[in-house]
């Protein structure tokens, strides 16, 4: 679900050498469920190996990750904790949802409408702890430093971005900035497509929000942003306040100002109406502006481990040994060449 305020949100498309030596903490989870729902058979199906396993995942990981490595950039995946209690309510309405389209999908099928399948199949997508485990095994084998977070995946991720030890956080969700990270990036794929929900095919750029800019053309600080989010809603508050969108609730936090006597207004506006405020909005606040993250990490990048990622792709999942040798080769390649650039600084 997310964030919604993506209509009034100022972005600028970049390529992808444009992040070349940077290093950027990956929303894990987020990523995850990338893979699982867009990287899928013709009816919708995931992919498996031969006994049934899920890879879509590691398929995604793989080579994604092989892509990135390649330009020379550099990742982090944050991978997430124990959510707050508040986010249940955000569960329980995702669970809904895909049970649904779990329904709708099984429905297309029986008909033999596979296209029809294919539009259901991605939006029950379940990412399970055998995934979790197996992806951070693969990330070992690439040398590749991943964090566990206490709690949100997108706070430590924003976190980190603001000690420095990331240049941005990487997520397609919003959170990141909520929880004050300097800069985000969307769309951190190889793709230059993607496929909507209609089944159409739209391009796609990888996108940066810079924080500091995006205050200074809303004109609002962040705890004016946070407030602008819950409005809207979060994942800790869903549905937000019925009636108020991204644009409604920019006019309504820059006329007000300060959290207290924004949501006062709010208060007084629903009570005119006969409602009343469905959530505790100073809690909602607190798990922005005061998330749950630790410092206790370290970043080590290591080298590939060749031997354990043919162990994990080829032995254990099937994957192609050719492709994988190809794509190591080149990575290869790309490391000596600049090897060869930093030797010859000194000449």
């Amino acid at each position: 679900m997310g964030l919604q305020i993506k209509d009034i949100v100022p972005k600028w498309e970049i390529s992808l050498k444009d992040l070349q030596g940077k290093t950027l903490a990956v929303d894990a989870f987020n990523t995850l469920y990338q893979f699982l729902t867009t990287i899928r058979q013709p009816d919708g199906a995931p992919l498996t190996d031969k006994n049934g396993n899920i890879t879509s995942h590691l398929s995604g990981l793989f080579y994604r990750t092989t892509h990135l490595m390649k330009l020379g950039i550099k990742l982090i995946f944050v991978f997430d904790g124990i959510p707050p209690e508040q986010k249940f309510r955000t569960h329980e309405y995702r669970k809904a949802a895909k049970d649904s389209a779990k329904i709708k999908y099984h429905e297309a099928l029986g008909r033999g409408e596979e296209e029809e399948a294919g539009k259901y199949a991605g939006r029950f997508a379940t990412l399970n702890s055998q995934m979790i485990e197996e992806a951070k095994e693969l990330l070992d084998a690439f040398g590749i430093p991943h964090v566990q977070a206490p709690s949100e995946g997108e706070a430590q991720a924003a976190f980190m971005a603001k000690q420095g030890d990331a240049w941005a956080a990487a997520s397609q969700d919003y959170d990141s900035l909520l929880f004050g990270a300097p800069r985000l990036i969307q769309n951190l794929t190889i793709a230059r497509k993607r496929r909507t929900p209609s089944g159409l095919f739209v391009p796609i750029q990888p996108e940066l929000i810079e924080f500091h800019r995006l205050i200074e053309i809303l004109g609002i600080n962040l705890d004016q942003l946070i407030c602008l989010g819950i409005l809207c809603g979060t994942d800790y508050n869903p549905k937000g306040i019925y009636g108020l969108g991204p644009k409604k609730s920019l006019t309504l936090v820059k006329q007000y100002k300060t959290p207290n006597a924004i949501f006062a207004a709010v208060e007084k506006q629903l009570k005119e109406k006969g409602e009343e405020m469905p959530f505790d909005w100073k809690e909602v606040f607190d798990l922005f502006k005061k998330p749950q993250v630790t410092k206790d990490y370290k970043i080590k990048f290591k080298e590939i481990d060749e031997k354990a990622l043919r162990n994990i792709l080829v032995k254990k999942h099937d994957f192609s040994e050719e492709r994988m040798n190809s794509a190591l080769k080149k990575i290869s390649e790309i490391k000596e060449d600049q090897k060869q650039k930093n030797l010859k600084k000194w000449f």
